[in-house]
């Protein structure tokens, strides 16, 4: 146990070290162990700020810190005990050092923005690596604690992406000016696989989905936990055994099945599955109409989504008929179904939040295989705007001021009840104004590349009339 930060925090050490050396240009005078020293204080207010975040500080974390720091800070921590260092108050002071890059993070990304090192990524991943190895050390993991690693880890992320994003533009501005010089030849990396994909980039495209805060925040603490529980399990320390699969609730169009996909490839890049593959199915797909079809339909899904993600789109439509009715035998075979293969395959059901839960009370089974569920709530107005701004960029439009007040007075009228279509609205919106601008223009014998392009406010519908803004009907008005 109190060996388990050792690893992480040398190998941030000595990268880290490394890099000072090679930043400072051989300042004479100077040796290498100044330069570790500088990266072993940076490590232990690394470790003790993601310690004290938690307001939990236990004995155990302290030995860890002292046995991976001991060598390196001898004159703070030769002969202390976990009462002293807690006494000292010398790990809760470092609780505010995630809060902000560090000095030394921001001057690798300075480096990095001079030139075409990664000296910043290096420094990212030995850091993340010492936040789940300190996260690991405690056989329970508080969501507070979790919650503190993705704020750290997004935090020195972001800073990467945009230093790398302005060095991207600069290379771009320089190659296209006749007056620069040509540039060096730059070896490029290895290329990523393609599967499993990093974890990082995963994240990233997250976070880059509009919206959908809360959802995120839910993904990320499910990801940390198995980060660290992975450590614990390599460290053959015990690991709780835990549930994956996920109720996912909301309104069509909310993002449900863009999460489960990334999920699907999250898991697959930790190693929970082998090949991190999505499939959808619903009641369609698992529920036959004659005696002793159903149970084989639903075996043949589990064997499409094994070592991947199943996800069951409007799952409470398997208790909706009555008892005759073959969709309780599809529950009874999924619930066999997840404990036989619970180690080949994840399984996420989705529908209305209500619906759900009468889903989950119709089985006993179901509730201790599912027993975290994901809200996605409605897009508000201007989440709704953005996308059909991402949907016309990615087609060639764009909305002017007017055409843009129209559509927010156009989704403002909208009701967001039970069956609301949310981003399906927003596309039926754009596809919508799209046609209406094509026919306005058609009478045009020439129009200009801009008339081609605009969007104006007379394309969009007026308030209450238009496309329709449902996804699906709510379950209420469905037929059993």
């Amino acid at each position: 146990m109190t060996e388990s930060l050792v690893g992480p925090s040398r190998e941030f050490i000595e990268t880290t070290a490394a890099t000072l050396q090679l930043l400072s240009g051989g300042v004479a005078g100077v040796g290498s162990g100044t330069w570790r020293q500088d990266a072993a204080l940076e490590a232990f207010n690394l470790a003790c700020g993601l310690v004290a975040i938690d307001h939990r500080i236990s004995d155990d974390e302290l030995w860890a810190i002292m046995g991976a720091f001991g060598p390196f800070l001898q004159t703070r921590l030769a002969g202390t005990t976990p009462a002293d260092l807690r006494d000292s108050g010398l790990v809760e002071a470092q609780r505010l050092f995630i809060a902000a890059p560090s000095n030394m993070f921001e001057l690798f990304v300075a480096a990095d923005a001079a030139g075409a090192s990664n000296h910043a990524r290096s420094y990212y991943s030995a850091a993340v690596e010492i936040a789940f190895a300190i996260a690991a050390i405690d056989r329970h993991t508080s969501e507070t604690e979790l919650t503190a690693i993705e704020q750290f880890r997004g935090m020195l992320l972001r800073a990467i992406e945009t230093m790398e994003r302005d060095r991207r533009m600069g290379t771009k501005a320089a190659l296209s000016d006749p007056r620069a010089e040509t540039p060096a030849l730059v070896h490029p990396l290895p290329a990523t696989p393609v599967a499993p994909r990093p974890l990082d980039d995963l994240l990233s495209e997250l976070d880059d989905l509009i919206g959908l805060d809360a959802v995120k925040h839910e993904v990320k603490l499910v990801t940390n936990l198995l980060r660290v529980q992975n450590i614990r399990r390599e460290r053959g320390l015990p690991v709780s055994d835990q549930s994956r699969h996920l109720i996912f609730t909301g309104n069509p169009g909310t993002g449900k099945t863009t999460v489960a996909r990334l999920l699907a490839q999250i898991y697959h890049s930790l190693g929970v599955v082998d090949r991190g593959q999505l499939v959808e199915t619903d009641r369609a797909g698992l529920v036959a109409g004659y005696v002793g079809q159903t149970a084989p339909l639903v075996v043949a899904r589990f064997d499409e989504a094994d070592q991947g993600l199943l996800l069951i789109d409007e799952a409470y439509s398997l208790v909706r008929g009555g008892e005759r009715d073959f969709g309780r035998e599809a529950i009874d075979t999924i619930v066999k179904l997840i404990e036989d293969r619970r180690d080949r395959l994840v399984v996420v059901m989705a529908g209305y939040p209500d619906e759900m839960e009468a889903l989950i009370e119709s089985n006993p089974g179901l509730r201790s295989r599912f027993p975290k569920s994901i809200h996605f709530p409605d897009y508000t107005t201007d989440e709704l705007l953005r996308i059909v701004s991402q949907l016309g960029g990615a087609a060639g439009y764009q909305l002017n001021a007017g055409a843009t007040a129209a559509a927010r007075r156009w989704f403002d009228a909208i009701e967001r009840e039970q069956g609301f279509g949310n981003g399906r609205t927003a596309r039926n919106l754009f596809e919508y104004a799209v046609s209406a601008q094509a026919t306005r223009l058609a009478p045009v014998e020439h129009p200009t590349d801009a008339q081609l392009t605009t969007v104006l406010a007379e394309d969009i519908p007026r308030p209450g009339t238009g496309p329709l803004t449902a996804g699906r009907p709510p379950a209420s008005s469905l037929s059993p």
